[in-house]
């Protein structure tokens, strides 16, 4: 069983520093595990790492798509899987790092229970949503799926879809279906290790620090690039990526820049809430605080005590 890193946490629980630490001390590769980050042209409102930090260590799933494209769960699971092996083969440890929680359980688990994308269906949600809003279509799927509209915000359009498409399609919840799935066998060794925080006050405030440097760091200006283009709308998974959405809005005249920056820094916060959620269902990860100072070192340690490493 050959192993696999698994370093997982909320937006803005520093993932990305303590991986570079990693790096440092050991010979891996990263693999992002990120549904933003796999965009080009969207690198502020993202956090992508710099040019700097991407040279420091090999890097995969990063800049792998145009905005106007979509990639799904399975996409990644396959993507990932080639790029471990081709790793192994390298002699190197490849690291997985990121917060797209779906993209880690897909991984793991697989997702062949659930079905294809119905585009007539999804027209007909996105048709209701114009008319009613997406937290009546939430409310919806509180009736039908309370478990996974717990995890969603009410304006989670994307995941809304998705659950509704599947009930729909199937008469089964997603979140039935999920239990259902059985684990695929795999030559890999997991090591999921969590970076949590103990004290949500703290990430919260990181989070909306995080999104004033943003702004400050013409966040707008890479949002109106985007918007310039004319192919792109808010209905594409990268456009509805916290932070994104609620720039086009404000540009789009729907909001002031106050209520941009508030509601931006309201869906960061309930992402890091969803992730959390994803994170306590693991019951065979490893925790770290990640608001401990020397948290890179200590993750550094565990890896050194484990046999595999």
């Amino acid at each position: 069983m050959k192993p696999v890193i698994l370093l997982m946490g909320p937006t803005a629980s520093g993932k990305t520093g303590v991986a570079l630490s990693l790096a440092q001390a050991l010979p891996v590769e990263i693999i992002s595990v990120d549904s933003a980050l796999i965009y080009r042209g969207m690198d502020i409102g993202t956090a992508k790492p710099s040019a700097a930090e991407l040279a420091q260590v090999p890097h995969h799933l990063i800049d792998i798509l145009d905005p106007a494209q979509s990639y799904s769960a399975a996409q990644f699971r396959a993507d990932a899987l080639r790029l471990i092996d081709e790793i192994h083969a390298r002699g190197k440890l490849p690291l997985l790092v990121g917060g797209t929680m779906l993209y880690f359980k897909a991984l793991r688990e697989g997702l062949d229970v659930l079905p294809q994308a119905n585009a007539v269906l999804r027209a007909q949600l996105d048709a209701e949503a114009q008319r009613a809003g997406w937290p009546a279509l939430h409310a919806r799927l509180a009736q039908v799926d309370a478990p996974t509209a717990a995890r969603l915000a009410p304006n989670d359009a994307q995941r809304i879809q998705r659950a509704l498409e599947i009930y729909e399609l199937t008469g089964t919840p997603m979140s039935s279906l999920l239990q259902q799935q059985v684990p695929q066998p795999t030559q890999h060794h997991y090591l999921p290790l969590a970076l949590e925080p103990s004290d949500r006050v703290v990430l919260h405030q990181r989070i909306e620090q995080r999104f004033d440097a943003m702004l400050a760091g013409n966040f707008l200006e890479e949002v109106r690039r985007l918007r310039a283009r004319g192919d792109l709308h808010p209905g594409l998974p990268s456009i509805r990526c916290v932070g994104y959405r609620q720039a086009w809005e404000f540009l789009d005249e729907k909001c002031s820049a106050t209520e941009m920056r508030d509601k931006a820094i309201a869906a960061t916060r309930q992402l890091a809430k969803r992730q959390l959620t994803w994170l306590r269902g693991m019951d065979d990860r490893k925790t770290f605080d990640c608001l401990q100072v020397d948290l890179a070192q200590a993750v550094l340690h565990h890896l050194q005590q484990c046999s595999v490493i």
